[in-house]
């Protein structure tokens, strides 16, 4: 992908808007010192701020939106009521390659809804599946889908383990190992529809190298590359492990300061607890991808402060620069070839 990227932002999405948004575009621009801005929201309040960062200023283009799609508001609703929200206006500026990806905290089901009418589905990808990444005990792991799609079939499950395949390459991992997740490991366990994906994946070529069925504690150990589920246990997984952190996080603060030893054990390994956190830190690995879709959007969470914020941009520019549409569509092309159930009149 041709530098410099640039990026679409949602300024008015999410919990706290452009209180998030903006200082961590800041942040991102830090790591990123090449990506260029498209703001869309209340251009007072972004040129306010615009006033006082004049490196972030001098990289950012500034779009008045008057409206703005609420946390609230059903997918349906916000369909109907979109033209002219800042969350529309980020999503239209890929479709007209204006930007090569958006960033939005906003509304989960109307960012998802909005981006498959406008930006479509990649050929050949049925439906489009939220990917993020988790941290393990040696590296990180891809994980999809995460909540769009609750029902899936075996086709379903193969078009993501390639998304998933593209988006781990993407990120360094030349061959990605794949597994499907599951009740247990054997070859026997589990619904049809996943049994039904392994025969498939065992038998193509795609970008990742199938490794077989995964349980719920390989997400962490990272036995696997990638990992490809239902939204629905997908979903379940991610929150868990959120939970399990935040937890970890209040038993640790919790026994520590009522134990002055522990208090002072931990001045010694400062640097060691703090590595620690950092590697749990949910904030680092903030930004749901939407893949499979013919553009790049990439979803924060809406509760995130301006280092979360800034991750989904950092990851937004990573995607952007290694050219992950274009990539998908070449490898769903290859499997088509492969398989007639994927052919392209189930488009």
């Amino acid at each position: 992908m041709t530098l410099p990227i640039t990026i679409a932002l949602d300024v008015m999405g999410g919990d706290h808007g452009p209180d998030s948004v903006l200082p961590g575009a800041e942040l991102a621009l830090a790591r990123h010192p090449g990506i260029k801005f498209l703001l869309f929201g209340d251009e007072k309040i972004i040129n306010n701020y615009l006033q006082k960062k004049p490196k972030l200023a001098a990289v950012s283009k500034v779009f008045h939106a008057e409206l703005t799609i609420k946390g609230d508001d059903k997918p349906s609703a916000a369909l109907r009521a979109s033209k002219g929200t800042s969350m529309r206006l980020a999503i239209e500026a890929v479709k007209d390659k204006k930007a090569h990806v958006v960033v939005s905290a906003g509304n989960t089901g109307a960012l998802m809804a909005l981006a498959k009418l406008i930006l479509k589905t990649v050929p050949g990808i049925h439906r489009p599946a939220i990917a993020s990444v988790f941290p393990t005990m040696d590296k990180d792991t891809v994980m999809l889908d995460l909540g769009a799609n609750v029902l899936v079939d075996s086709e379903n499950l193969v078009q993501f383990a390639v998304l998933g395949s593209v988006f781990a390459k993407s990120r360094g991992v030349e061959k990605p190992t794949v597994g499907l997740l599951n009740v247990g490991s054997e070859e026997t366990k589990g619904p049809d529809h996943v049994k039904g994906a392994a025969a498939i994946l065992s038998r193509v070529e795609f970008p990742g190298q199938y490794y077989g069925f995964v349980e719920g504690d390989d997400i962490t150990k990272g036995t696997v590359d990638v990992v490809v589920s239902d939204g629905y246990a997908g979903n379940i997984a991610l929150k868990s492990a959120e939970g399990v952190g935040k937890l970890t996080s209040y038993l640790f603060k919790y026994y520590m300061m009522r134990d002055p030893i522990a208090i002072i054990g931990s001045l010694f390994s400062f640097g060691a607890l703090k590595r620690i956190k950092n590697r749990i830190d949910p904030r680092r690995y903030n930004g749901g991808v939407f893949l499979g879709l013919n553009g790049l959007c990439i979803k924060s969470h809406g509760g995130c402060d301006p280092l979360a914020f800034s991750s989904a941009v950092s990851l937004a520019s990573e995607l952007a620069t290694n050219g992950y549409v274009e990539k998908v569509a070449e490898d769903i092309n290859n499997l088509i070839q492969q398989e007639t159930f994927l052919s392209e009149e189930t488009v």
